[in-house]
């Protein structure tokens, strides 16, 4: 689709690691794995809560 392969990709990776350093990559990767999560969390979740009371029977 986009045409890239492996040496664009190393070489976005290297561009990667000299903006955040290779200490945080973990951490950006923790946080977009969070990110990923809560997406697929919220999509599939329930549009509304009901919160009215339940009448007794």
């Amino acid at each position: 689709m986009f045409g890239l392969g492996m040496p664009e990709l190393i070489i976005i990776f290297l561009i990667v690691v000299v903006l955040f350093g290779a200490s945080r990559l973990p951490e950006l990767g923790k946080g977009i794995g969070q990110a990923i999560k809560n997406f697929k969390k919220a999509t599939s979740e329930p549009d509304e809560i009901d919160v009215t009371p339940k009448k007794p029977v």
